[in-house]
């Protein structure tokens, strides 16, 4: 009776074994048939997405240039009279390229040194020497002109066949900035003389062949794949033999799995408490937001937002305190100088970018879009203010605080894969930084759009017009106090 219940129960061990292995195999061919699938849809996605990447860098690395060019070369050897700029520019000749040549010249020159990547610049409103090169040339330029005209902050791409190999079509549109109205406007030749700052005066198109992407991309995936079959397959053999050596040392196997599980229990505990000061750490340095994106994957992170509130605050006779102390101490005078604005930073929910020496930056308005950043940035430097008082009083000393404020536009997004910062960038940025640099000790400087956000709020006293390095003359404000109706609001 015995053996026959022994032979039952064997019976039933082999076969569930069996049918375990079944559903194993079962499970891991379906697996990997899906693993296929996700990926051929996840190469074209990585495809796309590298290629419009490198074609936002091309652009804006080539726009930036030209606005390099026009703001630093053309606008003050114009303004001086110092050397006439012509759009007939020979390389062969004495002549300087106006901005919309040199921009052109410098995709030619681009296209020259990468034959297989194609930079042109391109209008409804050609100037007629250029209208056989600069007029559009198919349906992709006819749709992409059309479709900027109505959304000029977006950008226009695709996927097609171009010169007969798969290609990625990149366009955006090419806004007439203040600099550039002017010669537009009145030059003879001008096809248009009615242009305001802001217009689509054209299109910027990068064009890059497909075919090293492509095949770099699935070259990853396919060893990704192949490991991935490795590993499964590794998984169902050791699978396998942990069930054969389940059904000989069950008893045993229990007590340690006994045993196991409360180590793993303790590890797991110790594994999310690790996770936890990670998270801490990161959230230190990146908005939560922002963290999140790369704690899911996210590696290109970059976000425009129409209009941030940006502050730059540079301690004033810090350098002179630094030689009558030691680095301990100056490091603790530092430290405590901008803990303060740090629990400022929070109190009025602005984000903290980064400090450079005993510089501090700070920005309202990202990365979640806000409708008061600059009355939150404006009370943040009166209490920086403030704060720096009791600190002078506190340790009887006498350094002060310069302070800048704009309101703009302005791109962020996270650089680097290992130190990584989360910054901006933008004329926005550059040009609150030039309020501070340009700023009296003490005092708090802002642009007109800050004061015409804050006029009816905020006492202001008018500096007037100055000189700002790389912006020309700017009227300026100085930001004096709260106004007492709106203190009573």
């Amino acid at each position: 009776m015995r053996q026959l219940i022994s032979r039952i129960r064997a019976a039933i061990s082999q076969l569930i074994y069996k049918r375990i292995l079944l559903a194993v195999t079962i499970l891991f061919c379906v697996g990997v048939g899906v693993a296929m699938a996700h990926m051929s849809r996840l190469s074209s996605t990585l495809i796309e997405s590298q290629a419009l990447q490198n074609a936002t860098l091309y652009a804006q690395a080539i726009k930036e240039a030209r606005t390099l060019y026009s703001s630093d070369v053309v606008n003050p050897l114009n303004t001086a009279k110092a050397i006439n700029f012509t759009h007939d520019y020979n390389p062969t000749k004495i002549t300087v390229p106006v901005p919309a040549t040199f921009l052109i010249e410098l995709g030619n020159n681009i296209t020259k040194k990468n034959p297989e990547v194609s930079v042109r610049l391109y209008s409804d409103y050609p100037f007629p020497w250029r209208r056989k090169e600069g007029g559009v040339r198919d349906d992709f330029e006819r749709q992409a002109i059309t479709y900027l005209m109505k959304n000029p902050t977006q950008k226009f791409f695709r996927r097609e066949d171009f010169h007969s190999k798969p290609a990625f079509r990149y366009a955006e549109a090419d806004i007439l900035t203040p600099s550039c109205v002017s010669c537009h406007n009145t030059n003879s030749f001008s096809p248009k003389k009615d242009w305001k700052v802001g217009d689509v005066r054209g299109i910027l198109e990068i064009t890059q062949p497909l075919d090293t992407i492509t095949k770099n991309t699935r070259s990853e995936l396919k060893y990704l794949f192949l490991l991935l079959a490795g590993l499964s397959v590794l998984g169902v053999t050791g699978l396998t033999l942990s069930i054969s050596r389940l059904r000989q040392n069950a008893k045993q196997l229990e007590q340690r799995v006994r045993e196991r599980t409360a180590q793993l229990q303790e590890t797991n505990v110790e594994l999310v408490k690790e996770q936890e000061k990670c998270d801490r750490l990161l959230l230190n340095i990146l908005p939560e937001s922002i963290a999140a994106k790369l704690k899911n994957g996210q590696s290109s992170i970059a976000d425009g937002f129409a209009e941030v509130t940006i502050l730059f605050a540079d301690i004033v006779g810090f350098t002179v305190l630094s030689a009558q102390i030691s680095p301990e101490e100056l490091l603790d005078f530092l430290n405590e100088i901008f803990s303060a604005f740090d629990g400022l930073t929070e109190k009025y929910g602005l984000e903290k970018i980064k400090t450079i020496g005993d510089a501090y930056m700070v920005v309202g308005g990202l990365p979640n879009p806000s409708t008061n950043h600059a009355e939150n940035i404006a009370e943040m430097a009166l209490d920086m203010q403030e704060e720096l008082a009791k600190f002078n009083v506190k340790h009887h000393a006498e350094i002060n605080i310069r302070i800048g404020i704009n309101t703009g536009p302005a791109i962020a997004g996270v650089i680097g894969t290992k130190k990584f910062i989360y910054d901006l960038w933008g004329d926005a940025v550059n040009t609150a930084a030039r309020m501070e640099s340009h700023g009296i000790a003490g005092a708090i400087q802002v642009t007109q759009s800050t004061y015409d956000i804050l006029q009816n709020k905020y006492l202001f006293e008018d500096r007037g017009i100055i000189s700002i390095k790389g912006k020309g003359d700017m009227n300026t404000y100085l930001l004096a106090g709260r106004l007492v109706s709106a203190i009573l609001v």
